[in-house]
């Protein structure tokens, strides 16, 4: 299985020791779903079970995908036991074994295979898939290198190279992927000259990538967002993104996490936490990125044939600019602008003789490559999103939460109600289309503000995925950076619980103000 770093879980190197503790968790899965009650609705405090394993299992091992795929069969353990109909028939021991094998198994396989259609799956493998394909095919024309060798004249230092890393973040708000994918990977070889650790620089791309798209009305978000308000009866049909630049001044989350990183660059907030000792490593001559990070690099081990005689910047600047303006044509619709993307490059780039057509396809190939393991990170965060839906993991939380619910208090409460869910599944826009139906008219039953109470929600969506090991913002972050995800989610945690924790105080503050 994949291991993110080589401090964590010694244990489990051993081959047989890891089959034993696998095997223990699935029977203590089994054992603890025969006191569960039959219909998964009922399941109330034992739904946060899976979540509770999966966040100490990461924490023990530091091995990802491992635990996601462990959490996921244990919650498909506990929603699959035999039919009560045999229990009531006398069914032996060996027919209800058998009767409960078939139903973990069909479950899990039945869940694997609608994740698999998912609309938004299949969006993430063509968009992110074939994103990581511009990246290698920019590198492979020398824009990249062009670019790097353009602002080093200007980023002379450490604090105005991450400066120019935030400042290129704020230029590209169309899409968080594309503000991820591009700035990390186009500013790593600055950063990488100013010995910059990989965390830091992935702490900056990511905290300015979400944060900006959640409070500008020209983004995949906003039109995603508008959409949902819609589908929820808040925004009458059409008035989406009205309704959804209403939450812009109210939210907090993503306005002081996109401020904070110019103040942590600058040095008028220090560096605390685990960030610092990822300083202290790289000062002490060490590593700049963390072990294991090679494993997400979506550069590594990439041969793209060294740089071209005479790089230009065009070759990087001209993707781009055509990748935003085609998304922003077709309506900010992300995979549109790529597919037109790739074509475009296709005419561009043979049209300057910088490689055949067979070199292009090629490259295209090895930018899929580079991603699948970014890929099948999200892919694993989704499925368990999914057995935490059949076990109704998010309903309880916010059914519970709700019972210690004011008008003045609603949008404190489901700010942090959310932000945990968030952490858990790792699924932002998968938590919108969850919580906002429940959220909204139970807004409107208590007679609270609905427009700060969406924001809270807007904002516990951006925080929650930040400090999630393996949420697609952090996923993809790591990937264009090169930093491993439990790496880079560990030592950004801290700068989010501040930004959280002013949100939260903003919220409560405002609840009772408006």
């Amino acid at each position: 299985m994949f291991k993110i770093s080589g401090q964590g879980g010694a244990y489990f190197n051993n081959g047989r020791r890891s089959l034993i503790s696998v095997l223990l968790v699935i029977l203590f899965a089994v054992v603890l779903t025969c006191f569960l009650p039959q219909n998964p609705e009922d399941f109330g405090w034992a739904s946060l079970i899976p979540a509770a394993f999966l966040i100490v299992y990461i924490f023990t091992t530091q091995r990802i995908l491992e635990a996601l795929t462990l959490a996921s069969l244990t919650g498909f353990i506990m929603v699959s036991r035999p039919d009560a109909a045999l229990d009531a028939a006398g069914g032996g021991l060996l027919a209800q074994g058998g009767q409960w094998f078939s139903n973990v198994m069909t479950a899990f396989s039945d869940a694997t295979l609608a994740v698999m259609m998912d609309e938004d799956i299949a969006w993430l493998i063509i968009v992110c898939g074939l994103m990581g394909s511009i990246i290698a095919l920019i590198e492979k024309a020398g824009g990249s290198f062009a670019f790097g060798e353009w602002i080093a004249k200007f980023a002379k230092t450490r604090k105005s190279a991450l400066m120019c890393t935030w400042f290129l973040g704020i230029v590209i708000f169309i899409d968080d992927y594309l503000n991820s994918l591009t700035v990390g990977s186009c500013m790593a070889p600055l950063t990488d000259k100013h010995r910059v650790p990989r965390e830091f620089l992935s702490y900056v791309v990511d905290s300015t990538a979400a944060p900006l798209c959640v409070i500008i009305p020209i983004s995949t978000w906003a039109v995603f967002c508008s959409r949902i308000l819609e589908a929820n009866g808040w925004a009458p049909a059409g008035e989406g993104l009205a309704y959804f630049i209403k939450t812009i001044p109210y939210n907090f989350y993503g306005w002081i996490a996109a401020v904070f990183v110019p103040l942590i660059i600058l040095g008028i907030v220090p560096i605390f936490g685990p960030m610092k000792k990822a300083e202290q490593r790289v000062k002490d001559g060490g590593p700049l990125a963390p072990a294991g990070s090679e494993k997400i690099d979506i550069r590594a081990g990439a041969d793209m044939g060294g740089i071209p005689e005479n790089p230009r910047m065009c070759n990087l600047f001209v993707p781009i600019v055509v990748l935003v303006a085609s998304t922003v044509l077709f309506g900010i619709e992300m995979q549109k602008g790529v597919l037109f993307t790739l074509g475009f490059m296709f005419i561009f780039f043979l049209a300057q003789d910088l490689m055949t057509a067979e070199d292009f396809a090629d490259v295209v190939l090895q930018g899929l490559k580079n991603m699948m393991m970014p890929l099948m990170l999200m892919i694993l965060a989704f499925l368990f999103a999914e057995v935490n839906d059949q076990i109704h993991f998010t309903y309880y939380v916010i059914t519970t939460a709700t019972k210690y619910m004011t008008p003045a208090l609603m949008p404190l409460t489901v700010f942090i109600v959310l932000s945990i869910t968030e952490f858990i599944t790792g699924t932002n826009w998968g938590m919108y289309i969850i919580a906002l139906p429940i959220v909204i008219p139970l807004a409107t039953t208590l007679d609270a503000n609905v427009t700060l109470t969406v924001s809270a929600v807007l904002s516990a969506g951006v925080f929650g995925s930040h400090i999630c090991f393996y949420s697609d913002a952090t996923v993809i972050t790591s990937s264009a950076t090169g930093c491993n995800n439990f790496n880079h989610a560990l030592t950004q945690a801290p700068f989010g619980l501040v930004c959280a924790g002013i949100s939260a105080v903003m919220f409560l503050i405002a609840g009772f103000l408006l």
